[in-house]
């Protein structure tokens, strides 16, 4: 229920959406001659899509996320497994043509079959089901053996999870797959702003591992102004900024994450 009510809520509170769902009420409003309420959902609208397409609010959000876990400056020499969290591969477009298409996130796996050349003992464990409620598609953790064993990971290094929908249930399904022991050192590999939150349910489903953020969205430096990035990916920013603080808030008030804003130590 908490994945299908988590679906629901997110396609109207995203930017893009909330905008034309203002948008499409102030038309209805306008034509009911119900003045005040086209106003302000007009300017709504304007003010969403102003804050999300042409300011670096997204990159502000994204930024205080990824800066939070920088990665380690050196690692243990052994490491017993990597652990990479899906959302990296194209799943509708994967199912059909049978290929290991990455999208925007698909660093993460491509930073997994480097992590897996530097330690070649370490297992390598795949989290990933379909995080879809509508759409179809190929589970990330079905897709990735594809992709890895073609740069060079041996298959039964592997380890495959495609059941978890979202990120707490990649850490739950993950932990009762490998049952670390005290003493092993695992890798985490996700997005750098998604990792505050994994490390929050990864830790809460007692698997401690070090986190390795990739697939950074911002320099850092973009500071508070207007224009600063092209309003795609500015769009893309902000959408996933929210997301992410939604999802961080959601957690910590339903006791998934101890900490509103997970920190290292």
């Amino acid at each position: 229920m908490f994945f299908v009510i988590s679906k629901i809520f997110w396609f109207f509170a995203q930017p893009a959406n909330l905008a034309v769902l203002l948008i499409l009420t102030s038309l209805a409003a306008t034509v009911l001659a119900w003045r005040r309420l086209a106003f302000w959902t007009g300017s709504g609208a304007a003010l969403v899509l102003a804050l999300s397409v042409w300011s670096s609010l997204g990159a502000n959000l994204l930024g205080l996320l990824e800066d939070r876990f920088p990665r380690p400056d050196a690692l243990p020499e052994r490491i017993d497994g990597i652990v990479v969290l899906g959302g990296g591969l194209e799943g509708g477009i994967n199912k059909v043509r049978g290929g290991y298409e990455l999208n925007s996130s698909g660093d993460r796996f491509v930073e997994t079959a480097i992590l897996a050349r530097r330690y070649p003992n370490a297992k390598i464990l795949v989290s990933g089901g379909s995080g879809e409620l509508l759409l179809d598609g190929e589970a990330d953790a079905d897709t990735a053996p594809r992709l890895l064993t073609a740069l060079g990971v041996a298959p039964e290094r592997l380890i495959l999870e495609n059941r978890s929908r979202n990120t707490d249930e990649n850490a739950r399904f993950s932990q009762r797959l490998v049952e670390p022991q005290p003493g092993d050192t695992w890798l985490l590999v996700t997005s750098a702003f998604h990792m505050p939150r994994s490390v929050g349910l990864f830790r809460k489903a007692g698997f401690p591992a070090i986190p390795w953020p990739v697939d950074y969205r911002t320099s850092g430096e973009e500071g508070a102004g207007f224009f600063v990035d092209n309003a795609m990916d500015s769009l893309q920013n902000t959408t996933l900024g929210i997301r992410e603080w939604i999802g961080l808030f959601v957690y910590w008030i339903t006791g998934r994450i101890d900490q509103l804003l997970p920190g290292p130590g």
